[in-house]
């Protein structure tokens, strides 16, 4: 068990949306990541946090650059760096197992710590060496962002650049270097502070509203919860430890499984039409929209995707996808939602 022990994902109370999203995109990353809109207080960051306790373990690069095998079955021995390329060659492994970890950037973080800076020791003693920043240490990992909607446009868009070719290079100086990263980004915000960069909102593949709970009987719970939490928290994990490992099962059946999802022909038109309907423009829309419903069938341990997973995911792909700047955040986003569902409906 780790030192530190994180509240359980299965022991959350209500916030069906938000465990929904956060679930596909851990089964399908295609999916593109999370965005959390809600108020403060209401389980973001705790969920966020949590995810990481049910992934399957992760093959990480035993090199600084990130060398990985299949980055040679691909492009040659020559893709990899130099002593990569000898463990290779001798049969030695490069990779370990190791458990998925929750990557936090910090909304205070300047753009050397994310993306990499010279190891100012080593620059003492006549030697220029680069130090990995945290988009190398979110690679296999989670990479969560508070606050998001308050991060620096350059801190965004080398988020925004790295995420989408899955690599990115620093160079300062005659020295450079080149990381692999993959992670899954999951990023919360507050929408009374303010809107998000349009180039950052698209990024996110799936967005879930997280509201307070209206039921008393759910926020007494949350409470009792909350408190046997605080007071032993490595009890409180115990009595959850059950349905986590059951549920990490099937994320990892899921995960398996999902590479021989098909979509039904039903569930492609009817994704087309969502979208026509909604005068979106982006063509991100039907690709989270169909590879979140690929995820939904995964869980159900089905191999085709049908109409009623595009209904079931079309809420938290399709909604906040047609204005790049809203006046009003949530009132937009509510009304968006009737409107899906209208479309639903009558579909």
């Amino acid at each position: 068990m780790s030192d530190i022990a994180n509240f359980p994902f299965a022991a959350l109370v209500g916030q069906q949306e938000m465990r929904t999203a956060l679930l596909l995109a851990v089964i399908n990353p295609l999916a593109g990541g999370v965005l959390l809109l809600g108020p403060r207080g209401t389980g973001k960051t705790t969920a966020a946090r949590a995810l990481v306790g049910l992934m399957p373990p992760v093959s990480r690069s035993r090199c600084q650059w990130g060398c990985e095998p299949q980055m040679a079955y691909a492009g040659g021995i020559d893709a990899v760096c130099a002593d990569c390329a000898k463990k290779i060659a001798s049969g030695e492994s490069i990779v370990y197992q190791d458990v998925m970890r929750f990557v936090e950037l910090p909304l205070s973080t300047d753009l050397p710590d994310v993306v990499g800076h010279v190891n100012e020791l080593a620059l003492e003693r006549g030697n220029v060496r680069l130090e990995p920043g945290i988009l190398s240490s979110a690679h296999k990992n989670l990479l969560y962002v508070d606050e998001v909607n308050l991060l620096d446009a350059h801190i965004a868009d080398a988020i925004l650049d790295a995420a989408a070719q899955g690599r990115y290079t620093v160079r300062r100086g005659h020295v450079s270097g080149t990381y692999q990263v993959r992670f899954i980004l999951v990023g919360s915000m507050n929408p009374e502070e303010g809107t998000l960069r349009p180039q950052l909102m698209d990024r996110f593949g799936l967005r879930g509203v997280v509201s307070s709970l209206e039921d008393p009987a759910e926020r007494l719970e949350l409470y009792r919860r909350m408190r046997a939490f605080q007071q032993d928290p490595y009890a409180f994990v115990r009595r959850f430890e059950a349905e986590t490992e059951a549920l990490s099962l099937e994320i990892t059946e899921a995960r398996e499984l999902l590479p021989e999802v098909t979509l039904a022909t039903e569930a492609e038109q009817l994704g087309l039409r969502l979208v026509q309907s909604l005068k979106i423009s982006s063509h991100r829309a039907e690709f989270v929209l169909f590879e979140a419903a690929r995820a939904r069938a995964a869980a159900d341990c089905r191999s085709v995707a049908a109409d009623s997973d595009v209904r079931a995911v079309a809420p938290l792909a399709l909604r906040m996808r047609r204005s790049a700047f809203m006046e009003n955040f949530s009132e937009q986003g509510v009304q968006e939602l009737f409107e899906i569902r209208a479309l639903l409906d009558r579909s």
